[in-house]
């Protein structure tokens, strides 16, 4: 404790979890020697604002020593954080949380469906784009700025862009992995060990054309070398599961995982003043207490408390036997389905 009675953070944490920025990530240390990812002069970025959901979410996430504890060894050891849990559990929230805090820049989300691919969290190419725009220009008609430039029709996805040259690290959500084909995270692995990845279309090129300034996730524009991105700085990178799946042993040890636990009473009542604020948090005791009892009967999640605070602020809670049947439908257990 120090004197005025606070915690002590500790030396080596750089992400503390309190949700104020800083520059603690100025201080973060070099890569362990079995992850040389850093070559060169580092690049000159600076400090990105967040997105707006980043410092919405960033500010009212509360978490626990555990998880901060984790969240810096990920960032000091350049590997995955694997979150585990139910839904609602704000998996997903922490990415934009470390964004905010660190100064990271807004969060590059990919979501993965059962027909996602490595390729598309990388990079996509519009053949069919620039042929019909080839066309239009042996016909003579104008089309785009009449360059035909390969660059303009290659967009990086949130894990290509996520893997540029920075000197501060990206954060990457890589959101429910388990609803993925069975080969994706083994095919992570590569990109995972190696921070770089090829880009096919642009290797095909003449030497003196692969300086190409390509398109990227975030809505801005990257000059791409040689037809290779090569990260400086290995991003943060969160992924989530509902555990709906067990993944491949080679991927997990690579990964960081935590387990994230519904929270108890007093989790929860921190979760409800950050969002709702210490007068609605008093107010709103017994629902708390409620919910927390439900939760002993079933999967509800924390946004479920909070709709139902909101309305009894409205005065949805004026008649007691509407008021039940309305928190039935409010807490209807995630597991059941409709």
């Amino acid at each position: 404790m120090t004197e005025t009675g606070t915690p002590q953070v500790p030396g080596w944490w750089v992400y503390r979890g309190d949700g104020v920025p800083h520059n603690a990530i100025e201080r973060l240390p070099d890569p362990p020697s079995w992850r040389p990812l850093q070559q060169g002069m580092p690049p000159q970025d600076e400090a990105a604002a967040p997105g707006p959901a980043d410092a919405r979410r960033g500010r009212v996430f509360q978490v626990d020593r555990g998880l901060v504890d984790v969240v810096n060894a990920a960032l000091l050891l350049r590997r995955p954080l694997l979150l585990t849990g139910r839904p609602g559990t704000g998996k997903s929230t922490l990415a934009h949380a470390v964004a905010y805090e660190l100064g990271l820049g807004p969060v590059l989300h990919w979501a993965v469906t059962s027909r996602t691919t490595l390729r598309d969290g990388l990079y996509a190419y519009d053949a069919i784009g620039r042929l019909h725009e080839a066309n239009l220009r042996r016909a003579g008609v104008d089309a785009g700025d009449g360059t035909g430039e390969l660059g303009r029709f290659l967009r990086l996805g949130p894990l290509g862009t996520a893997l540029l040259p920075r000197r501060r690290p990206r954060v990457l959500l890589i959101d429910e992995l388990d609803k993925s084909d069975i080969d994706l995270p083994n095919d992570l692995l590569t990109v995972f060990e190696e921070g770089r990845f090829p880009i096919d279309e642009l290797r095909r090129l003449p030497a003196e054309q692969r300086s190409v300034r390509v398109q990227t996730a975030d809505g801005g524009q990257e000059l791409v070398t040689d037809g290779q991105v090569t990260c400086w700085a290995f991003p943060f990178v969160v992924i989530t599961s509902n555990e709906e799946r067990e993944f491949p042993a080679a991927f997990a040890r690579r990964c960081l995982r935590y387990d994230i636990e519904q929270p108890g009473p007093e989790r929860l009542a921190a979760i409800v003043a950050a969002h709702l604020g210490e007068e609605a948090l008093d107010q709103a005791r017994p629902l708390v207490e409620a919910f927390l009892a439900e939760q002993s009967n079933g999967n509800v999640a924390v946004d479920q408390l909070l709709s139902a605070i909101e309305l009894a602020r409205a005065g949805a809670d004026e008649e007691p036997e509407q008021w039940r049947d309305l928190l039935r439908t409010l807490w209807r257990h995630l597991e059941t389905g409709p």
